[in-house]
């Protein structure tokens, strides 16, 4: 079976949610304000959200989500 990545948008509070794990973990600051990364105790990468999607202006949006974990 294939890993399943779960997408959540909610329109009404403008945000964007991709999960590539369902795992507990905590979100840390990328170099993009609007962007957050999701990473667990070791640091891999859980997923990442993004922050009020409609008023992104700089497209194509880009990041590089980098894990930590050894």
């Amino acid at each position: 079976m294939g890993k399943e990545i779960k997408i959540w948008f909610d329109k009404e509070g403008d945000y964007l949610e991709v999960t590539f794990e369902k795992k507990e973990g905590y979100f840390i600051e990328t170099e993009n304000d609007a962007v957050m990364e999701k990473v667990d105790n070791e640091g891999n990468i859980l997923g990442f959200s993004i922050l009020k999607v409609s008023e992104v202006k700089n497209f194509p949006l880009s990041i590089s989500l980098k894990s930590t974990a050894a």
